[in-house]
């Protein structure tokens, strides 16, 4: 066994030597190799993201082009509105302005004396002339007083004809006749004096007028100066307002007011310029006027907001629109202009595009346009709701509803 094991051993040094230099091989060719297979594998992921990317890309710009054809082909059907052309016409010259309604003649009936009132009489709301007897005041010593003045009065004028006959005769001074004559004048005196005490408490009515709420009874102590009663003439009344500094030069004293209160709705009074304030106030640069209103119903009443209407002269002819054709915002005013567009088919087809304009006064549901449009531009009058700059329109045969438009009473 031991000789054995000898002789074997130069043979498994060989073979551990061979091992030796072939396991040296392979781990000097292990590291050439893997860089090689590592550079393959991110070209290939890099491909496959280029792929990926490529394909998303190419699929959105696909989808945004078929996107486009469809809206393209796929054209919204025209809009049904109603048109109206614009139109030169003269519209009415007028100032308008707020203000109130007073009364011409309006008064609280009061007493000059003191007094305890011993009548009524009159009946408040009704309708009184002038010097109809209001109120009575106790006047019983002041008719007494009158007796007796008017007794001294006829005792100085007959002892003034004895004084004047004795006079002529040359049988009494002239002394007498003055002393006589003094006596008389001052019985007269405190007769004239008597009666307007007296007539003071008879209270009458002053003008003719409406009586209004009865403020005292009988029975009550009077002072002087205390309401009675209101009276006002109705038959005409003043309506005051003012215009700003601007506006004061087109104003003169006999024009046309039209005046509108809240209690009559739809219902107009007219008036004329009466009176224009010669001074404007330093305050508010305004002035202000009054316009005199022929009120024989008397359904106006002093104390009523109203709302003036001067008319002006005429000025030039100005071009307008329905006031619904109008759009306000706060970019500006525009409206829809209808244009004519021919198709490659050669066909005409409608659109509507929003175009800025100029507004200027309001009257009777038509609104001036000073700038943007001319006479015979086509506007859209009812549907703009509907739209957008560029949208195509169909004109409605129906007839346009009428303006200012009144809504139904159902």
């Amino acid at each position: 066994m031991t000789i054995t094991t000898e002789s074997n051993a130069p043979a498994k040094a060989e073979l551990n030597k061979t091992q030796s230099n072939t396991s040296a091989r392979i781990a000097e060719q292990k590291p050439k190799t893997r860089p090689v297979r590592l550079v393959r594998w991110f070209v290939i992921v890099g491909v496959l993201l280029a792929l990926l990317v490529g394909g998303l890309v190419g699929f959105n710009a696909f989808r945004s082009h078929m996107i486009a054809q469809f809206f393209a082909n796929n054209k919204p059907p025209a809009v049904t509105v109603s048109a109206a052309e614009a139109t030169s016409e003269v519209i009415p010259n007028l100032l308008k302005a707020v203000g109130e309604l007073a009364a011409v003649h309006q008064v609280n009936v009061t007493s000059d004396v003191n007094g305890r009132i011993t009548d009524i009489l009159f009946k408040a709301g009704t309708h009184v002339t002038q010097g109809t007897p209001l109120v009575q005041l106790f006047d019983k010593p002041d008719q007494g007083d009158l007796a007796n003045y008017k007794a001294q009065a006829k005792v100085a004028e007959l002892s003034l004809d004895r004084a004047k006959q004795l006079a002529a005769r040359q049988f009494g001074p002239q002394a007498t006749v003055d002393q006589a004559q003094a006596s008389y004048d001052q019985a007269n005196a405190g007769i004239a004096k008597t009666e307007a005490i007296i007539s003071q408490k008879l209270v009458r009515a002053p003008f003719d007028g409406v009586l209004g709420v009865r403020h005292v009874e009988v029975g009550q102590f009077l002072t002087a100066g205390t309401q009675i009663v209101s009276l006002t003439d109705l038959s005409t009344l003043f309506a005051n307002f003012t215009v700003t500094e601007k506006d004061s030069g087109t104003l003169a004293v006999g024009q046309v007011v039209r005046v509108t209160v809240d209690a009559y709705p739809g219902k107009t009074f007219d008036g004329k310029i009466t009176t224009i304030e010669p001074q404007i106030s330093p305050e508010t640069r305004n002035i202000r006027v009054q316009a005199t209103i022929a009120n024989p119903d008397g359904i106006l009443k002093p104390g009523m907001f109203a709302t003036t209407t001067v008319v002006l002269p005429n000025k030039p002819a100005v071009i307008t629109v329905p006031e619904t054709a109008v759009d306000y915002t706060l970019y500006g005013d525009s409206v829809y202009l209808i244009r004519e567009k021919k198709e490659a088919d050669g066909k005409t087809s409608l659109t509507a595009e929003r175009t800025f304009v100029r507004t200027g006064d309001r009257v009777n549901g038509r609104t001036v346009v000073t700038s943007g449009l001319k006479v015979g531009d086509k506007v859209v009058a009812v549907g703009q709701l509907k739209l957008q700059s560029g949208a195509a329109v169909e004109i409605s045969k129906d007839p346009t509803p009428p303006i200012p438009a009144k809504p139904p009473l159902d």
